[in-house]
This record gives structure tokens, sequence and C-alpha cells, in this order.
């Protein structure tokens, strides 16, 4: 009952669970505004990140993790185990909304800047079988709730850097690590992340049920 309790206007969309953003798209795809695809991310040194995007938006990892100061390979897909731990979902339920849960406080957020372009932008509320669609204001209201601040970036950009020119977005590296095990090496991302499916192997049930 968060988001009602926050005064928050969203539309609720119940369906079947859903495995990929195109599947998604044939529940809630004609009614408007933006789908989002979530990763979740972890660097070298156990400090985890979620990249919430437009499905079209192209993600590549590699710019991304000089942009953070981190190397241009710093930074991969981070194990499933740290879905269940940090935050209380399971595969193919990553969404900002699991920064509600207190296990998530030293999980950065980067918000694709063009979910400002949309009337409103569909989630995940914690379970696949429902999707939500809020204004990026209200996101940005729910966000303020729990103590975060949202930062929007430009997620396809591939500014230089160097000497001269520090990481764009070193600044919203976690101070906090956690130590996860990586995933296995043969589960590294490739360079670009721009596809509209992610499937996943499992229905969402957190314990925590949903943030509406």
């Amino acid at each position: 009952m968060v988001l009602q309790e926050l005064g928050i206007k969203f539309e609720q969309y119940d369906h079947p669970a859903v495995l990929t953003v195109e599947a998604q798209a044939k529940y809630v795809g004609d009614k408007g505004g933006g789908l989002s695809k979530n990763l979740f991310l972890k660097d070298k040194k156990s400090r985890f990140y979620i990249v919430s995007a437009l499905a079209d938006t192209k993600v590549d990892l590699k710019v991304l993790s000089q942009r953070l100061g981190l190397g241009k390979g710093g930074i991969r897909m981070a194990p499933e185990e740290a879905l269940g731990q940090l935050l209380q979902v399971p595969l193919g339920c990553v969404t900002p909304f699991a920064l509600i849960n207190e296990s998530a406080s030293y999980v950065s957020l980067l918000l694709d800047k063009e979910f400002k372009t949309q009337p409103h932008c569909f989630f995940h509320p914690l379970s696949n079988e429902t999707s939500i669609s809020v204004q990026a204001s209200d996101l940005d209201k729910f966000l303020k709730s729990i103590g975060r601040e949202p930062s929007y970036v430009d997620l396809e950009a591939n500014p230089p850097v160097g000497k001269d020119q520090p990481p764009d977005l070193a600044i919203l590296v976690p101070s906090g690590t956690i130590d996860i095990p990586d995933a296995p090496e043969n589960s590294t991302p490739s360079q670009a992340v721009s596809e509209k499916s992610f499937p996943v192997q499992k229905k969402c049930t957190p314990a925590s049920g949903t943030c509406l």
C-alpha cells in the first residue's frame, strides 16, 4: 500500500507472469508510455547497482563501467543470489521499487533520463504478474520517501574519460560493499545490452508482496 499512502497516482494492470519485456508489451504495450528494462549489476569491489532504462535505450556496460570510474570491465551482471539477499526478489523482477527493502540500502540506482520524455513508464511492483504505470515525477516521490535522491543520466552517452576528464558518474558509486560471490564466468553479459527481451527462469513471488 506504499504508493497509495504517498498519494501517488498509478494504473495497475494484472496479467499472467511475463518473462520478457516483449511479453509484457502484449498486455500493456497499447497503453502508451514507455516499457522499462532493469539491470542488476555488481562491480569488482562488491558494490551493486540497478540501471533502470527504457526498453529501447542501449546500455553499453563497458562504457558505463568507465563512466563510473571502474575501468572498461569493472561491472557485470550481479549473481542471482544477490537478488534474493539484497532486493528480495527472484530473477526477472528487478525494479526501482525493490529499493524499499532495507537490505538494498547500499544499492545505487541509475535512471534513464528518457523516462522524463514519456507520459508514464511501466514497472513491475515486485511481481511480474502486475505492471504499473507511473509518471517519472511520482517515481521520484517514491524514491524520496525512502531517502533516495533520484539520479537521471544519459545512458547512451560516451563521454571521454581521462586525466583531465574524470568519470562523470563516479559520484553514483555506492559507499558500501557487500560480499556476495560472482556468477560463473560464462554468465558474463555482452558489451551492449539493448535487447527488448530478457529471458528469466522464475515467476516473481517476493515475500514482501508488492509496493502498491
